[in-house]
């Protein structure tokens, strides 16, 4: 028989997507869909089921499908509908917790996949310039889905530990972008204007979402070396951009503010339910954020088809043109660049 896979967190696009690819694998005998909402995109051939992984019955849907590897994709920052953030952490951490309970008693569950993220080692005026998977955080998020993220992975290798026949593999995701992007860095790229704060051009990651559904393929999948069988790993495109050259290649002005005013315009968007501008969200725009990829490469064997460039520009298509002409804008920045108050040369007239 073939393998039977469950996947959490449906509902949303990204997990549709997986869905949808990994039913193609020869390999796999049958695919199990859960959320605890119905989905609005069509899963093709997996069983849906509507079930709430912070409930108990999550472990009565491994043992009566008799599931054999789990794909945790509901570790999410934003909610759907009308849940709040009260909502989502229950998900992230209640959800996993009740997931890898129902893991451990379930004698078939042979391989874990969790998608996790690289906001794990937050951002701070101190950090690396780059990150490892063994690179400790300056400072521990302190709140938010970064929070969400660090007990999510905490619980996953007490799981790992009290069942070490079972193969763990944590994939920590840069921002993942795409035409069907999900996220708070979406929303945010797609506000007219973008506020900054004031003296800082964060270094920025990102993986696309093809990508992304591509190295949850392979991971859910036995590899062919017994050592690849668990591991964390840093998934991210090649390069990084600053944010300056974000809002270039989008044709949006930015506004910089000092960071009392980034944090006063953040809470007024969330009230207008915009963008969902996060104290975690703006940390990583104040201070960005850059991880190795060198054991996603020589250990995990992934390759990513998009760099980071070509993730944003594909983002950029996806959003139509912004204010300002990109080409337009960046000549604006350059001019002023060039100025001497901005350090520039002076013009010889």
């Amino acid at each position: 028989m073939g393998k039977v896979v469950l996947v959490t967190g449906v509902a949303r696009q990204l997990g549709g997507r997986f869905v949808r690819r990994v039913q193609r694998d020869p390999e796999v005998d049958r695919v199990i869909a859960v959320d605890a909402v119905p989905p609005e995109h069509h899963l093709g051939g997996a069983d849906f089921v509507q079930a709430d992984i912070r409930q108990p019955a999550i472990a009565k849907v491994l043992a009566e499908y008799a599931v054999n590897t789990v794909v945790h994709m509901d570790v999410t920052a934003t909610a759907i509908g009308r849940g709040g953030r009260g909502t989502v952490k229950e998900t992230n951490v209640i959800g996993t917790m009740q997931l890898l309970g129902a893991c451990q008693k379930s004698p078939t569950v042979q391989r874990l996949v969790v998608k996790s993220s690289t906001s794990v080692y937050g951002s701070a005026p101190r950090d690396p310039a780059v990150f490892t998977e063994t690179t400790p955080p300056k400072s521990l998020p302190s709140g938010g889905f970064a929070k969400d993220t660090v007990e999510v992975e905490g619980y996953v290798r007490g799981f790992a530990r009290r069942r070490p026949d079972v193969a763990v593999c944590v994939l920590r995701f840069a921002n993942i972008l795409g035409p069907a992007a999900e996220s708070p860095l979406a929303e945010y790229f797609s506000l007219p204007v973008l506020p900054t704060v004031f003296g800082y051009d964060p270094r920025l990651q990102f993986v696309h979402e093809d990508d992304a559904i591509e190295v949850l393929r392979l991971a859910s999948h036995e590899p062919r070396r017994a050592t690849l069988n668990s591991g964390t790993f840093n998934i991210a495109g090649d390069g990084q951009l600053l944010l300056s050259q974000c809002s270039r290649r989008l044709g949006r002005p930015t506004v910089p503010l000092f960071l009392p005013a980034v944090t006063w315009v953040g809470s007024a968007l969330r009230t207008l339910s915009m963008t969902d501008f996060s104290p975690e969200q703006i940390r990583l725009l104040t201070h960005g954020r850059v991880v190795a990829t060198r054991q996603m490469r020589e250990t995990l064997g992934f390759r990513p088809k998009y760099t980071t460039a070509e993730t944003f520009a594909d983002f950029v298509r996806s959003r139509g043109p912004g204010l300002l002409p990109p080409s337009a804008l960046a000549g604006a920045v350059d001019r002023i660049a060039a100025l001497p108050l901005a350090g520039g040369h002076q013009s010889a007239n």
